[in-house]
């Protein structure tokens, strides 16, 4: 948003997943809160071959300026499929990730995506697991603060 983009697709992860939902949530609140007026997200499954079909349906449309993938691998699947397509990323289409998993500087271009601490998640679930188990309710922050990792995969839109 903060490059200009109004024209953006969330792609979530699977329905039945609890992460993939809030993610979903919490793309939609933020359009919202800018004013935009968000399309339902497509639908994949954390695969990179999800991001890929999706990527081959969301390419052939001109209006989408950014694309906003629930994981890194779905957002490597989109970035293959828009380059079979002759699209530009970030040219033509901008695409973000998240998880900042570590093969995702690697990608090309090199992917901006959302960082999460995963091992201080993997601190927090065991402290959280061992109060439930001494049978006490769990206490402290649960939520993990994650921060965007700007790399070569998002550009201001061409006018």
């Amino acid at each position: 948003l903060d490059l200009g983009h109004t024209a953006i697709v969330h792609v979530a992860g699977p329905s039945t997943s609890y992460s993939a939902a809030r993610r979903a949530a919490e793309w939609r609140a933020t359009m919202l809160d800018a004013g935009l007026d968000p399309e339902d997200p497509a639908q994949g499954d954390w695969t990179t071959a999800s991001g890929y079909r999706i990527g081959k349906e969301l390419g052939q449309r001109a209006d989408i300026t950014g694309i906003v993938a629930a994981n890194d691998q779905m957002a490597l699947g989109i970035m293959h499929a828009l380059h079979e397509l002759g699209r530009d990323v970030p040219g033509d289409i901008s695409v973000v990730g998240f998880d900042d998993t570590e093969e995702s500087s690697s990608f090309w271009p090199p992917l901006t995506t959302v960082h999460q601490d995963f091992t201080e998640i993997g601190r927090r679930s065991m402290q959280v697991l061992l109060e439930m188990l001494d049978g006490r309710e769990p206490s402290g922050d649960r939520i993990v603060p994650t921060s965007l990792v700007v790399r070569e995969s998002a550009a201001a839109p061409r006018a």
